[in-house]
């Protein structure tokens, strides 16, 4: 009877540790779609809700304080019998050690987003068969956030799950569908950050990653100004990364989510030397130029 017990809360105790990865909140705006009957799109959002936390993405084990915190939002633009046409916006968080604010770490908005899908088909990944664009595009950014959230407490830590992603990638090679093939007019599309990521043309944008996080953000609580210090230093990455390729994809990316935290950084506690902060950013990040100049000296 004790052996029993024993192996029924091992049981249940090794099902608690094997949560799943993610806490993303899904939502399925069909606002723009004149469609009298909504329940579809209801009924779309719950499935791709359970399809994404529901699902056991890598072979790790995260506690519940270590889920990905995610969002999804997709704008269904166009709708006719099983065919939707769509944009997809997701947003990945990372707590910062010993405070109560959550670091943003990817913000990006993907208008090649077209796809089938009729109410209660159950969504499945197959990682060697592209069945599904709804399913692929999905699972692509689930990856992708958890490779970006993995490299954000370890250097190059989000290796396994970039790879995962890239094999989408390579399945949906000679589909109809837009946003997976290289583009000689759009260096924006799914191959291009996968590609882009893995690469060591833009290796920096990784390092960069891990030490802006855990290098900078992580210390900042317990010291600040070095906290900042690492963080100022982190844009010579960039900088780096930009005399090679100026205005990289990774590049907007990455000041497209984060900003408006440099900004609000620099902008507050002890004060850091932003002189040489504010040229660095306004070489490799010009399109936010008006951000940085609200940073004070």
């Amino acid at each position: 009877m004790r052996s029993y017990l024993f192996l029924l809360a091992f049981v249940f105790f090794s099902f608690a540790l094997s949560g799943q990865e993610l806490n993303c909140t899904i939502t399925v705006n069909s606002d723009q779609v004149s469609q009298t009957n909504q329940q579809i799109f209801r009924t779309l959002e719950r499935s791709l809700s359970d399809f994404v936390n529901k699902s056991k993405w890598t072979n790790k084990v995260y506690k519940d304080n270590e889920k990905v915190n995610a969002q999804m939002f997709i704008t269904v633009t166009e709708y006719e019998s099983d065919r939707f046409k769509a944009n997809i916006q997701i947003q990945s968080s990372r707590p910062v050690y010993n405070t109560a604010y959550d670091t943003p770490t990817l913000s990006y908005k993907d208008d090649q987003f077209n796809f089938q899908y009729v109410e209660f088909q159950p969504l499945v990944y197959n990682e060697n068969v592209f069945e599904s664009n709804l399913v692929a595009v999905v699972a692509y950014y689930t990856y992708v956030m958890l490779g970006v959230d993995a490299d954000t407490f370890s250097l190059e830590g989000g290796t396994d799950m970039y790879r995962k992603a890239q094999n989408i990638v390579t399945q949906a090679q000679g589909t109809s569908f837009s946003g997976w093939n290289q583009s000689a007019s759009n260096n924006r599309t799914r191959f291009d950050f996968i590609n882009d990521v893995l690469s060591n043309t833009y290796r920096e944008y990784r390092i960069a990653m891990y030490n802006y996080h855990r290098k900078g953000m992580d210390i900042l609580a317990d010291n600040n100004s070095t906290g900042k210090q690492v963080i100022a230093g982190t844009m010579n990455l960039f900088e780096t990364m930009s005399k090679r390729r100026p205005n990289a994809f990774l590049t907007q990316t990455f000041f497209e989510t984060k900003s408006e935290e440099i900004l609000n950084i620099f902008s507050d506690g002890p004060k850091v030397d932003v002189v040489k902060l504010k040229e660095t950013l306004n070489k490799v990040a010009p399109f936010f130029s008006s951000t940085w100049n609200d940073i004070k000296y």
